[in-house]
């Protein structure tokens, strides 16, 4: 399937603003991907499909979970946000026929990040904060860090700013992106 089918298809199951976001995604992965060295068919693909599941309702995702058997602890049954892409490397593989690990993995992971991420696990967290449609205080300057100061580095300031938003919200942060973010951290300081 190439890249203008899994458009086609994507934008049947997702809003026209969460499209427009995706395409911006794909496009500033690409671009990260030619500067990191990283494949940039993947972080195009990867890109482009990670939120396929992200405007399932939660009854939507309920079936999805019991069609693909997918397991998520107790924090993603309360916060669904931090589920959709799970649910959607799922989804990947059975509608847009997606068999790279790598992809499904930087799917799974763009939300919350993980420790000892890969390169394009960590391409797809940083584009997702950073593509052109997005606008929150220090977005430039976090697209400033991401395109010229090192993946690492802008990876830390994204946890950060993940971090300091869900506290301002009253949400729960999900342990895996502390940890995440712990993990950076030490490897910056090293």
């Amino acid at each position: 399937m190439n890249i203008k089918q899994m458009q086609d298809i994507l934008k049947n199951m997702i809003t026209q603003e969460r499209m427009i976001h995706s395409i911006g995604v794909s496009d500033t992965a690409k671009k990260l991907a030619k500067i990191y060295g990283e494949d940039i068919y993947k972080a195009q693909i990867a890109g482009l499909l990670h939120d396929c599941a992200k405007c399932l309702d939660k009854e939507q995702m309920m079936y999805y979970v019991k069609k693909y058997n997918i397991y998520l602890d107790q924090i993603q049954i309360k916060e669904p946000e931090l589920a959709h892409g799970i649910i959607g490397a799922y989804v990947c593989k059975d509608v847009f026929k997606i068999d790279d690990e790598d992809i499904l993995s930087s799917i799974i992971y763009h939300t919350t990040g993980k420790e000892d991420m890969t390169k394009l696990e960590k391409i797809i967290y940083i584009a997702d904060f950073i593509e052109p449609n997005r606008d929150y205080p220090g977005v430039d300057k976090l697209r400033d860090v991401a395109f010229n100061e090192g993946l690492d580095k802008s990876l830390l300031m994204a946890f950060d700013n993940t971090i300091k938003y869900v506290i301002s919200i009253k949400k729960v942060i999900h342990p895996i992106t502390v940890k995440a973010r712990n993990y950076i951290l030490d490897k910056l300081v090293d």
